[in-house]
């Protein structure tokens, strides 16, 4: 694939620039060479993206070129047992307002990041695209999957029936700069580090951790999915002869984000603890939900064409302690 299909003049709209994942893609344009004063970055008190009649008059004004969808309303289990609705009817209203609103006003290019729990709780592992909807989703957060369901059908849809220029991703569990750390609805990662160094600043004998540890989850740093998204958009284009092909041979419109390697929730608390220097003990609160028992993506499709993740789970790990406990003893830690 030869010549980029972004340039550094186009208006790039960056949805959900004030989240982890957005401003990680803000500052992978910058330092890939991408003006500043093109990057739209308006935060939710300047502009609700579920809401269509502003949404739609801010296109007309601003035009954006291209269109980067990494606004949701994101959260572990907990969150998403607690709150089903928002999680389904926020994220279905935020992102087809966004979908629909880019080719009504002309935008020439589009991406949408999905998640990897889009896919059968028991899929056959490493997770192919073609497993799509090919089996029953994990409970603990089928509202969220099936909202990111439609935006890929969605995006699929536009490129049907109005040869609408989508492309959506798939990343694997996040983590990294900028994470949410609130203990009632952050994501696995970062609720470990938050534990694990409040257990030790306050010599707590043990920490309790939710299931059993078995389950395998793989884990990508924020910056390297940045990474992935400008390589995409600049080099990936669906209708081109070497574009990955599905098992049958049509061309694949979303694309797997992650590492390939996972590791067991055990291993996982046990390196936090480990890079954190908690010496106490480890408690398993099996009445507590596994969710999926393993999801681990297949990223072949990326790497054929050129992208691998730089940033090793431990290295990843321990920016991301030094960032936490920065910003915990300053105050400024994001809830």
């Amino acid at each position: 694939m030869t010549g980029k299909l972004i340039s550094n003049s186009d208006r790039i709209f960056v949805c959900g620039s004030n989240g982890m994942v957005g401003k990680a893609i803000c500052r992978k344009l910058i330092l890939s060479g991408y003006d500043n004063k093109n990057i739209l970055t308006p935060v939710r008190k300047e502009l609700d993206l579920e809401d269509y009649v502003s949404l739609q008059k801010w296109f007309l004004k601003n035009k954006p070129d291209v269109v980067i969808i990494a606004a949701a309303k994101v959260g572990g289990i907990a969150a998403n047992s607690k709150f089903p609705l928002n999680f389904l009817l926020d994220n279905l209203k935020i992102q087809n307002n966004l979908i629909e609103l880019s080719y009504l006003t002309g935008v020439r290019r589009l991406l949408f990041l999905g998640s990897s729990c889009i896919y059968p709780k028991f899929a056959k592992q490493p997770i192919t695209e073609e497993s799509l909807l090919s089996g029953s989703l994990e409970k603990t957060n089928e509202w969220y999957a099936l909202a990111k369901i439609s935006g890929i059908k969605l995006c699929e849809a536009m490129r049907i029936q109005h040869n609408f220029d989508a492309i959506s991703l798939m990343p694997t569990n996040l983590y990294g700069t900028g994470d949410n750390y609130n203990l009632n609805n952050s994501h696995v990662l970062p609720a470990l580090i938050r534990k694990f160094y409040e257990a030790t600043i306050n010599s707590e004998p043990y920490v309790t951790c939710w299931g059993s540890g078995k389950p395998f989850r793989e884990f990508l740093h924020v910056d390297d999915l940045a990474d992935a998204i400008l390589f995409a958009l600049e080099q990936w284009d669906p209708k081109s002869k070497d574009a990955p092909k599905d098992l049958y041979g049509n061309p694949l419109l979303f694309l797997n984000v992650g590492t390939g390697i996972d590791i067991t929730i055990k291993e996982l608390t046990e390196l936090i603890a480990g890079e954190i220097g908690y010496e106490g003990e480890i408690k398993w609160d099996k009445s507590k939900p596994d969710g999926t028992p393993k999801k681990q993506l297949d990223v072949k499709h990326l790497s054929k064409m050129g992208w691998n993740a730089k940033i090793k789970l431990r290295q990843g790990i321990r920016s991301t302690i030094l960032e936490f406990k920065k910003a915990f003893e300053e105050g400024s830690l994001r809830e």
